[in-house]
């Protein structure tokens, strides 16, 4: 995590509708369908008429709703008058029945719902890097919902970046060794206090058994530590093909994880005083060799040239392919509150084409 300050504001690119086309449907003239000035991410959708029910016409119109999602890799939403996070958990379970639990993430949330979290509790003052939810795992949710309940007064956006634009922009080198290797994720997680998450909030039970069948089913070696802590490690491929499309995408989270990601001043505080072994998280190559600061810094550059921000308004509705598009959060100032919900399918790794 960054600082506000350390964020790049010129690379933000702000919402503004320059561009219409038609779609064919039998309820064309209920909604219109638009791009950004910056691209064709989001597409987004908006009421044509007033006291258009975002569930109804969902549920009318998932075909296109797929279709434009497995292109664009992203729709907004806006000005359905979702108002509530209860019509917000109404509109998802109509798109999709199978939304998921947040089992092994990695970021501080509160469950509001069934299967409904805050985006993220990190402080209101760092930005949350860019990131496909749950790459480091075995299985994640094709899809991830984000619902606009409170405006931040200022920042708070959500941006989101096509991770096969991101893919073809990193260095080649830079690529291949990745492509290669893949990632080693590990995690130190504590038992009741300590420094980042413990696992029984990671794996949403107090049940030990439950947790390592879940380490066996997904491959990921454990440990169970003295002081009741979990040690989890994991080696995942860094670049992926996409299950439907078979297109090649950036998609892993090594640049969150690696400790450089604090900023070089904090990371050496960090390390002179925890041993890297030691830390709550940490990455590295797949056969074990060390990441270099430098390369992920320019995966971090590339992200920031490629992602796309835009103000949130109260009620937006923001849909992804978590595969094809990745998201961060920007530092802002309270209040701000934005919810996630995850499903559309389990895809697994296991059923990746090579």
């Amino acid at each position: 995590m960054i600082r506000q300050e350390e964020v790049n504001s010129s690379n933000l690119k702000k919402l503004k509708i320059t561009k219409r086309r038609a779609v064919q449907i039998s309820q064309e003239d209920l909604v219109r369908i638009e791009n950004l000035e910056s691209g064709p991410l989001p597409l987004v959708i908006r009421p044509n008429v007033e006291d258009i029910d975002l569930e109804a016409w969902t549920e009318r119109n998932l075909e296109l709703i797929e279709r434009e999602l497995l292109t664009h890799g992203a729709i907004l939403f806006r000005g359905f008058a979702v108002g509530s996070p209860a019509a917000f958990e109404r509109f998802v379970n109509r798109v999709t029945p199978d939304l998921v639990n947040y089992v092994e993430g990695s970021s501080p949330r509160i469950m509001v719902g069934d299967k409904v979290y805050t985006s993220t509790e990190y402080p209101a003052e760092y930005f949350v890097s860019m990131h496909n939810e749950l790459s480091y795992a075995h299985k994640w949710p094709s899809k991830i919902f984000f619902y606009c309940q409170t405006v931040a007064q200022q920042g708070g956006e959500t941006p989101i970046a096509d991770s096969r634009k991101v893919w073809e922009r990193i260095d080649p080198e830079i690529r291949r060794k990745f492509q290669e290797k893949g990632v080693t994720y590990t995690r130190n997680l504590h038992g009741d206090r300590g420094a980042g998450l413990s696992w029984q909030t990671v794996f949403e039970t107090s049940d030990r058994e439950a947790v390592e069948a879940y380490c066996r089913e997904g491959g990921i070696e454990f440990h169970w530590r003295e002081d009741g802590g979990l040690t989890t490690r994991q080696v995942r491929p860094a670049v992926i093909k996409h299950p439907k499309t078979g297109e090649l995408v950036w998609f892993n989270q090594v640049d969150q994880w690696h400790p450089s990601n604090l900023g070089a001043e904090l990371a050496a505080a960090l390390l002179a005083t925890t041993r890297e072994e030691d830390l709550p998280v940490n990455a590295c190559f797949g056969d074990g060799t060390p990441l270099d600061a430098a390369e992920l810094d320019h995966v971090r550059n590339v992200f920031r040239e490629t992602m796309v921000a835009f103000p949130w308004e109260q009620g937006d509705v923001l849909m992804l392919d978590n595969t094809l598009t990745a998201h961060g959060r920007m530092p802002f100032t309270p209040p701000r509150r934005v919810l996630v919900a995850m499903g559309g399918g389990t895809v697994r790794l296991s059923d990746l084409a090579e």
